[in-house]
Order: structure tokens, then C-alpha cells, then sequence
């Protein structure tokens, strides 16, 4: 059996950069369809003109959108630091006391069952390779593997879809309609890009569909009548 073959594959990202992104994707979209479409109940049900509606639905897209790239950006770049520090302490090992790191490699494996020379050859396979050491030894004791995302595609991904799918609410305001029609399209809108997004996050997740569909709408949902009843309410109360 190829050990170092066996264990550099177990050790390496499994999951696609593709793949990544569009779970990015996903979960700014849900993020702009529930934010957008609060907005717009929010101002709707204080009975709010169409161009404030409109105003206020694009200063969102735009300000929320950039907040929370920005945000995903630093997180993923701050977890990509943490990353380079401890790999950078674990190739200082490897190379200054090697035979602590190596008890280290043994300590890991003993944990899993393996003993006896089943063992030994794990561990001589691993520590063959310095490259294929500080994987095990960041993925196994620190719990850490390297993100395939760039922190600025990962921005990128985050605003985009934040857009796309935030401008779903708003859509219907821009055709001219009436306010009440209007509304009316943008909640069936919303509700079928939410039934979109539900499905794809319980895609790529492997949850059931029929529940991610139904957490996805609940959530819209009630973002959009909590600020739907607090823009009517806050209409007659102060206004």
C-alpha cells in the first residue's frame, strides 16, 4: 500500500474552487433578498412614494452589499494569517526538533486505532514528505486546513450575489405599475428566488431540500413582516 500516496490525498482540499464560490454566492444572496425585501415591506407599510422605495432599495444593494463583502474579505483574510502563522510554526518544528514532531505524527494515529507497524509505516510515509507533515500536523492537531478561496474572489462572489438577488425585491417598483401591484409581484418574486436559493444551500450542504426551501422562506418572510408591521405602525405613530 502507498501510505504517503494515501494519506498527502487525505491531507489536501477535497472540495472544488467552483464549488466554494457558489456556497459563497448563495449565502450573500440570501442575505440581499432578506435584507432588500425587509427594506421594501419596511417602506411600503409606512406607505412610503415609489421613488423613495426605489431610493431606499438601491442605497441598501449598494451600502449592505459593500458592508458585507468587505466583511467576508477581512474575515477570509484574517483566517488565511492565522493559517500562514501556525504552518510557519509547524515547518520551524519539522525542521529544528523533528523527532517531537514525529512522536507528535504517532500520538495522532495511535489516537485512530492504528498501532504496531501499521503505525510505524504511517508514520515514516507522512514524515517522508515536509510538505505532507505540516498538512497532518494542521489539519490533525490544529484542526486547519487551507481555504482554496481568495479572500478577494471571495468579496467579489459575496457583492455580486448580494446584487443579483437583492434587486429581485425591487424589480417590480422600476416597471411602472402600481405601488400595491407592485408589492404584490415583489413578494412572488422573492418567494421564488428564496425557493432557488433554499434549494441550491440544501444542494450543496446534502440537508434536505423541502427544509432548506422552507427555512429560506420562513426567513424572508418574516424579516419582510416584521418591517412591513414596523414601518405601518411607526407610519401612524409618529408621522
Amino acid at each position: 500500500m502507498d501510505y504517503h500516496k494515501a494519506y498527502k490525498f487525505h491531507t489536501e482540499p477535497q472540495q472544488s474552487s467552483n464549488y466554494a464560490y457558489l456556497s459563497q454566492f448563495i449565502y450573500g444572496g440570501i442575505d440581499g433578498g432578506v435584507t432588500t425585501f425587509a427594506v421594501i415591506a419596511g417602506a411600503v407599510g409606512a406607505g412610503f412614494d415609489v421613488k423613495v422605495i426605489i431610493i431606499l432599495g438601491i442605497a441598501n444593494l449598494i451600502a449592505d452589499g459593500f458592508s458585507m463583502s468587505v466583511g467576508s474579505y477581512l474575515s477570509s483574510k484574517s483566517e488565511q494569517e492565522k493559517h500562514e502563522k501556525y504552518k510557519k510554526m509547524e515547518h520551524w518544528g519539522v525542521d529544528n526538533i523533528p523527532e517531537s514532531e514525529r512522536e507528535e505524527i504517532r500520538e495522532i494515529y495511535r489516537s485512530k486505532g492504528l498501532e504496531g507497524e501499521l503505525l510505524e509505516n504511517v508514520v515514516q510515509a507522512i514524515t517522508a514528505d515536509k510538505e505532507t507533515w505540516v498538512n497532518v500536523m494542521m489539519k490533525d492537531e490544529h484542526n486547519m486546513v487551507m481555504d482554496q478561496e481568495t479572500p478577494r474572489k471571495k468579496a467579489i462572489a459575496t457583492f455580486l450575489s448580494f446584487l443579483l438577488i437583492g434587486f429581485i425585491p425591487l424589480a417590480s417598483f422600476l416597471s411602472g405599475i402600481d405601488i400595491n401591484q407592485a408589492f404584490i409581484m415583489s413578494c412572488l418574486l422573492t418567494s421564488l428566488s428564496f425557493t432557488l436559493i433554499g434549494f441550491l444551500k440544501a444542494s450543496i450542504n446534502h440537508t434536505s431540500i423541502i427544509k432548506g426551501i422552507g427555512e429560506t422562506l420562513l426567513l424572508g418572510t418574516t424579516a419582510a413582516g416584521l418591517a412591513y408591521f414596523a414601518g405601518s405602525f411607526l407610519e401612524k405613530t409618529i408621522m
